[in-house]
């Protein structure tokens, strides 16, 4: 018999069943069996190519929900967290897979820490055939990392940490149900409301406990949305304008240090500095100019 469920994976889901199947694959192979899990079906793909990856698990735990009307990736998110009846939610990337002790990981953080809203873990990056891959951006966002094993991030030091550069990897981090209470990401941004939900939680006196151990597997492929949003620079527009917010207020909370970080915008330009640089790598001319105009449009500059 399974134990009371603590966690639910709440996997928001739009395309690739095949790669569905991995990421339930690895929800059944947790070492811990206190988990429930929800296919959270946006009607990217016929139902009839769906159901049967969900299926073929045979396990209660595993539910599938075909939503009636899309919801989109946001709305998506926010259903798995309102779906949800256990101590903790995570919102397992349908394209990424978890390592089989994430669950000892996250709940041995939990304990330790009672009142953290979230608990976050190391990730590995794979690419699109889930091999072990590198990946430059991720690799400056670890060194961001504060010190201390566990790390945390709360009041002003912990906003000035992200604003600094968001090291936090969403899908790793299983949220405390309780603490979270009606707040939920914004649908009004498509590629930030990560760092702008960090941002309200600290803003409102929450603390984020996280672990360099790599227990989850974070899918690197050009045909992910961040991937598609990172070429044609939308995603550089929105973490410009989320940290303009954020600098607006840290400023009213009278977060000044805070405020500055956000407002320097420091990693957005080096990001795109970087993904300049190598398309010029690759001879990806048009690409290359595109960026470095908006690097020189001043675009990164304070709003």
């Amino acid at each position: 018999m399974n134990p009371p469920a603590r966690i639910t994976f709440a996997i928001p889901f739009w395309r690739r069943p095949a790669y569905l199947h991995e990421a339930l694959a690895s929800v059944v192979a947790q070492r811990s069996r206190a988990w429930r899990c929800i296919v959270m079906d946006d009607g990217g793909e016929p139902e009839a190519d769906v159901a049967p990856v969900v299926a073929a698990f045979a396990d209660a735990r595993i539910t599938h929900v075909r939503n009636p009307v899309r919801l989109g990736m946001v709305g998506n998110w926010n259903q798995g967290i309102d779906r949800a009846a256990t101590e903790f939610v995570t919102l397992l990337h349908a394209d990424d897979r978890l390592l089989p002790d994430y669950c000892d990981v996250v709940f041995a953080l939990a304990d330790a820490h009672p009142h953290a809203a979230g608990l976050a873990t190391g990730a590995a990056i794979i690419d699109a055939t889930g091999r072990s891959a590198f990946s430059f951006p991720d690799a400056v966002k670890r060194l961001l990392i504060p010190a201390g094993e566990p790390w945390l991030l709360a009041g002003e030091t912990g906003l000035r940490a992200i604003a600094r550069g968001d090291f936090v990897m969403c899908p790793t981090v299983a949220w405390r149900r309780e603490r979270l209470g009606a707040r939920r990401f914004d649908p009004a941004w498509k590629q930030v409301q990560d760092l702008d939900f960090l941002a309200r939680l600290l803003l409102d006196g929450d603390s984020i406990v996280g672990t360099r151990r790599r227990v989850y597997a974070y899918r690197r492929h050009a045909a992910s949305a961040t991937s598609l949003q990172t070429r044609d620079l939308s995603r550089f527009e929105e973490e410009v304008a989320v940290l303009d917010r954020i600098a607006a207020q840290a400023r009213e909370r009278g977060w000044s240090d805070a405020a500055r970080i956000a407002e320097r915008k420091s990693i957005v330009k080096l990001h795109v500095g970087f993904r300049a640089t190598s398309d010029l790598a690759r001879g990806r001319w048009s690409d290359a100019r595109r960026k470095l105009a908006w690097l020189l449009s001043g675009r990164g500059a304070s709003g």
